[in-house]
């Protein structure tokens, strides 16, 4: 049994349309799906996430992490839509044992129009593999800024470009789960 923690993005919650879709089809491959709230969204059901909330989130995807391998599963993943993604990438930098690998779906590179404010200080303390799932039409990260980071990360990386794609990976997360769910089990 493998389990992937998935969590959602800063304006969603653990039922987005993505997350959903990809439980469906990693479940094709005997991969246990857990859509993960954040500590934020429990306490809020709307609006973004405050700046103090980044540290109590981490914290909560890691007890979920601790939670899941008491199952005794062969592998335990990370991963999350853009805010969840960075959290998720954030805490594997801080514990690199903790998980066999992460899947980053829309990875915030930077803020709309602030490409200066790089969010990559972690990438080197990342040993796992990791996939990026990343629009060509993504305001937080152009692909050509997410091929010059990912050399940044020490551990294996994957890079599934989704063309056409803005930020919210685009409108069929029922056609995307199936290439994402590929790509993620050939790391």
């Amino acid at each position: 049994m493998k389990i992937l923690i998935l969590t959602h993005g800063a304006g969603s919650n653990r039922n987005a349309p993505l997350l959903v879709a990809l439980a469906n089809a990693f479940a094709g491959c005997e991969v246990e799906v857990v859509r993960y709230d954040l500590p934020f969204r429990q306490q809020r059901p709307h609006g973004p996430p405050r700046p103090g909330d980044a540290e109590r989130d981490r914290e909560g995807l890691r007890e979920q992490v601790l939670k899941a391998r008491e199952k005794k599963p062969e592998r335990v993943w990370l991963g999350g839509q853009s805010y969840g993604g960075r959290q998720a990438s954030l805490l594997a930098s801080e514990i690199p044992d903790l998980v066999e690998a992460l899947l980053l779906l829309s990875y915030p590179l930077h803020a709309p129009g602030k490409p200066q404010q790089l969010r990559t200080a972690h990438f080197p303390k990342l040993t796992m593999p990791a996939l990026f799932v990343h629009g060509s039409k993504d305001p937080f990260g152009s692909l050509a800024e997410m091929k010059s980071a990912l050399p940044l990360i020490p551990g294996r990386t994957r890079l599934l470009e989704v063309e056409g794609a803005g930020h919210d990976l685009g409108r069929k997360p029922g056609d995307l789960a199936p290439r994402i769910v590929e790509a993620f089990t050939q790391l």
